[in-house]
């Protein structure tokens, strides 16, 4: 019996350091440093850090305040003495190795991180930057197991002073449309790193083209939306007017009451940078055969001021327009410009403008 004892007794003393990597039933975490875990949203992009967290006072008559940094957490890359690696970083946290994830690519504090899940490591230092460590290597005990050759990023970064926090914590703060920053807090110490997203707004873009092509497609409020986006942002200018003739027209054809509301989106759209004339013609030519004659000369108008070097496209709509008008002179003027410009393309189309000029010319 005795016997027994004292190796159960052994068998305790030798698995207690590392109960919890091994079992395979749920134990209270070494040191009571629960897991915790942390995320932000940059604009669509996903950033949560996990980790566990320790505490200052271990047990809770244990002040280790002072001894945190350069005691507990030793200074630069050292020799945890279990393990292959003889010179690790700290593992930024307790227990299991830290981890951070991102759901895009993004940037820290400069420099590119491919979106996926990293292990998390801090390399502290007693005068000058700490350094932050994004190792490919995310699963694991610590870092007792660290390579230098896994790492994917490194950023070097100022620890500042910060008032005394009992329980190591990651957080979020200085929010902004297109970044944040993260920070680890513990003791009387907070190190951050910035977190940006550059193309904040292109991933926009990218998802409201996917959504429009399912549900959100069929609510022509979305398509307006996605248009005003664009034209706030100036971005994706080339489909921003496809999109608002479409929160016009589909999938809603013919929706009555909205008439005012779409030609002040439209107005909106077609003064974007980058919007082609061809793009403007088409859309007067639409109004135009709605019969809101006087509307559809505005956006002619708008179209040849927009672009004064182009003397087809616009040209065309404002013949096409004045003719409407019944403004006889102006419309004889611009279906000359339109014949004196047509491409070669178009050529073919000829006859027909000579048509409409020498009808014109007839009724004078």
């Amino acid at each position: 019996m005795k016997a027994l004892l004292a190796t159960f007794a052994f068998l305790l003393l030798a698995t207690a350091s590392f109960c919890q990597e091994l079992a395979e039933i749920p134990l209270p975490p070494n040191g009571d440093a629960e897991k915790a875990e942390v995320s932000q949203w940059i604009g669509l992009v996903r950033i949560s850090i996990a980790y566990h967290s320790p505490r200052v006072h271990r047990p809770a008559d244990n002040d280790r305040t002072g001894h945190i940094w350069g005691e507990l957490v030793k200074y630069g890359f050292f020799d945890e003495g279990f393990g292959p690696s003889k010179a690790t970083p700290w593992r930024a946290g307790a227990n299991e190795s830290t981890t951070i994830t991102v759901s895009h690519d993004v940037k820290v504090e400069g420099k590119d991180l491919k979106a996926g899940t990293y292990g998390l490591l801090l390399e502290v230092a007693a005068s000058g930057p700490w350094t932050w460590i994004f190792s490919s290597q995310s699963a694991g005990w610590g870092s007792f197991q660290y390579e230098a050759k896994y790492d994917v990023l490194r950023a070097a970064v100022t620890p500042q002073d910060a008032p005394s926090t009992e329980f190591l914590t990651y957080g979020f703060d200085e929010r902004q449309p297109a970044s944040a920053v993260a920070f680890l807090q513990w003791e009387k110490k907070r190190i951050p790193f910035k977190i940006e997203v550059p193309n904040v707004n292109e991933l926009y873009v990218e998802q409201i083209r996917k959504n429009l092509l399912s549900w959100p497609g069929f609510n022509y409020q979305n398509w307006q939306s996605a248009a005003q986006f664009c034209a706030d942002n100036k971005i994706n200018l080339d489909q921003a007017l496809t999109w608002a003739d479409k929160a016009i027209k589909e999938p809603f054809r013919g929706a009555m009451g909205r008439t005012e509301e779409a030609d002040k989106l439209m107005e909106t759209a077609m003064a974007l940078p980058g919007t082609d004339a061809v793009d403007v013609y088409r859309y007067g030519m639409q109004v135009l055969g709605e019969k809101r004659n006087t509307v559809a000369m505005k956006i002619f108008e708008a179209n040849r001021k927009q672009h004064p070097a182009e003397k087809f496209w616009t040209s065309l709509g404002l013949a096409r327009g004045y003719t409407a008008l019944g403004d006889k002179g102006k419309a004889i003027a611009n279906w000359e410009m339109v014949l004196a410009n047509a491409p070669e393309n178009l050529a073919g189309n000829k006859p027909r403008w000579q048509a409409a000029l020498n009808k014109l010319k007839e009724s004078n």
